[in-house]
C-alpha cells in the first residue's frame, strides 16, 4: 500500500498549504485503486455500471451482405458503361429471410425488389433507392451517372468482425452500448460491483430536516446533493447523517464507515479556526493529508485513508459483519470537504467523481471542456483555479456563450441551482474580458 508521505516525495514541489488544481487531481489518481470484485448482471441491471472484462463479439455484424435502402438490388457491374440502365423486377426480397427465387440466381439485366436490412441475393452487390428510379410494369430505369458499384450495401462483419472486441474492460455501460451488447445476443455482462461510498456532516450548527429551527443553525443541504451526486454514479450510498463536533461521535462515525465503505466523505470540520475535532479524529484513525487548494470555491480540503479498526462485539454493530469482510483491506479513502454548500459541490466535480470513477474501474477520460465566450468582464487573478457558475446558451451564430449565475458566495445555492456549468478560470489565467473565450465544465449527467 502507497502511502501519502511516499505519494508527496513522487510530486515535484509538492506542498500541501499551496495545492493547485492539477497537483490534487494528480495526487488522487495515485492514492486510489480499482475495486477488485465482480458480478455478472442481466442487461437490464447493467445501466451505469463499469465493465470488467471485454466483450468479444461471437458472430459478424451484420452476418450477412444486406440492403441499406429500400429499392432494388442488382449486380453493379452492369453500371460500368455509365448509361441509363433498365432492369426487369424478378422479384422481392425481404428482412429476415433469404431470398430464394425460381433458382436463387438473377441474371444480367435483372434486379430483385429489396426491403432495408433484407440479405442481398448471391451475385448482387448495388441497391438503387426506390425513389431515384422511374417504373413501368416489372421494369425500372435507372438514370446515369446515379450510382457506383456497391452504394447502399452493407457488409457483412462492417460493424463488428466475429472475434473483434465490441466493449472494452472499463467502459461505462451508456443505453447505447446495452444495445450493442443485446444485438450480440448477449443476456448478461460481467460489471465491478458498485463503489460503497459513506458520508455524513459535521457541526453543531448543522439541523437535519425536522429538527426544530435555532438561532446560529441551518439546515444540511450537503446531505442531499452528495447523495444526488454519488447516485448519479451509480454508488451505493450509506448515509450516516450529522455528527455533532463531539469525539466520541465522530470516532463512531469513522468507525463505522471504514468498516462498510470504500471512501467516505464528510463535509465541514476541516478549515482553519474550525473546531479541530473532526481533523484530530482523522489524524488518529488513518492517513490523512491536509489541504490548502489554490482555488475559489473550496479551499480546504483533507485527503487520505481511514483504517479499517475492529468495532466493538455487541448487537449493535452484528449487522456490520458482512460489510466488514469485503472491506479494502488497507481501509476507506477519505474526502474531506469544506462546509460551505457551493464548495462541496465544485470539490466533488473537480477532485472526488474522477478519483471514485477511477475506484470504480472506469478507463474513460473525463469529458472535455467546452470553449463559450463570456457574456461579461470577470475579475481574476493568476495563482488560482476559479470554478464560477454559468449558464451556456448557443449565440445566434451557433457558438456557445456562457454567462455568471449571480453572486458566486460559496454558500450560495441559487446560483449554483440556476446554471448549467463552471466556468473553469485556470490557475495562470487572468481577467476575462466580454467576448474572451473560457473553458466550461457542463453538469449534464452529474448534477
Amino acid at each position: 500500500m502507497t502511502t501519502l508521505s511516499q505519494i508527496a516525495a513522487e510530486l515535484q514541489g509538492y506542498d500541501p498549504q499551496a495545492m493547485s488544481a492539477t497537483d490534487v487531481q494528480l495526487f488522487l489518481s495515485r492514492l486510489v485503486s480499482p475495486v477488485e470484485d465482480a458480478v455478472e448482471l442481466p442487461l437490464f441491471e447493467a445501466l451505469g455500471r463499469v465493465l470488467a472484462q471485454d466483450v468479444v463479439s461471437p458472430f459478424d455484424v451484420p452476418p450477412h451482405d444486406n440492403s441499406a435502402m429500400d429499392g432494388y438490388a442488382f449486380a453493379g457491374r452492369q453500371l460500368a458503361g455509365g448509361a441509363a440502365l433498365e432492369l426487369q423486377v424478378v422479384g422481392t426480397a425481404l428482412a429476415g429471410k433469404a431470398w430464394q427465387g425460381r433458382d436463387g440466381h438473377v441474371k444480367s439485366g435483372q434486379c430483385v425488389k429489396i426491403m432495408t436490412g433484407a440479405i442481398m441475393p448471391a451475385g448482387l452487390d448495388t441497391v438503387v433507392p426506390q425513389e431515384f428510379v422511374s417504373a413501368r410494369n416489372d421494369v425500372i430505369g435507372i438514370p446515369p451517372g446515379l450510382l457506383q458499384l456497391g452504394d447502399n450495401r452493407r457488409l457483412r462483419g462492417e460493424d463488428l468482425a466475429q472475434g473483434q472486441p465490441a466493449l472494452l474492460k472499463g467502459e461505462l455501460l451508456t443505453p447505447a452500448r446495452l444495445g450493442l451488447a443485446a444485438s450480440l445476443g448477449l443476456k448478461t455482462l460481467l460489471c465491478w460491483r458498485p463503489l460503497r461510498v459513506a458520508y455524513f456532516s459535521t457541526g453543531d450548527e448543522i439541523l437535519s430536516l425536522g429538527d426544530a429551527p435555532r438561532e446560529g443553525a441551518v439546515y444540511d443541504s450537503n446531505r442531499y446533493t452528495v447523495f444526488g451526486l454519488l447516485s448519479r454514479l451509480g454508488c451505493q450510498v450509506i448515509d450516516l447523517g450529522v455528527v455533532r463536533d463531539d469525539p466520541a461521535l465522530l470516532e463512531a462515525a469513522f468507525t463505522r464507515a471504514a468498516a462498510q465503505a470504500d471512501a467516505i466523505i464528510t463535509s465541514g470540520g476541516v478549515s482553519v479556526g474550525e473546531a479541530d475535532f473532526t481533523k484530530t479524529m482523522m489524524k488518529k484513525l488513518g492517513d490523512v493529508a491536509f489541504w490548502r487548494i489554490a482555488m475559489r470555491p473550496g479551499r480546504p480540503m483533507a485527503v487520505g485513508r481511514i483504517s479499517s479498526v475492529k468495532l466493538a462485539s455487541g448487537p449493535d454493530n452484528a449487522h456490520l459483519a458482512s460489510y466488514r469482510n469485503n472491506s479494502t483491506p488497507e481501509g476507506a479513502i477519505l474526502f474531506g470537504l469544506p462546509g460551505n454548500p457551493v464548495a462541496v459541490m465544485v470539490t466533488f466535480l473537480a477532485f472526488v467523481r474522477p478519483a471514485l470513477l477511477q475506484m470504480m474501474g472506469a478507463s474513460s477520460a473525463p469529458p472535455p471542456l467546452l470553449r463559450a465566450r463570456s457574456l461579461e468582464a470577470i475579475r481574476k487573478k493568476p495563482g488560482r483555479t476559479e470554478y464560477q457558475r454559468g449558464w451556456v446558451s448557443a449565440a445566434a451564430d451557433g457558438t456557445l456563450q456562457v454567462k455568471t449565475t449571480g453572486n458566486q458566495g460559496s454558500g450560495v445555492l441559487r446560483s449554483m441551482a440556476e446554471a448549467n456549468g463552471l466556468m473553469v478560470l485556470h490557475h495562470a489565467q487572468g481577467n476575462v474580458a466580454p467576448g474572451d473565450e473560457v473553458d466550461v465544465m457542463m453538469f449534464e449527467g452529474a448534477i
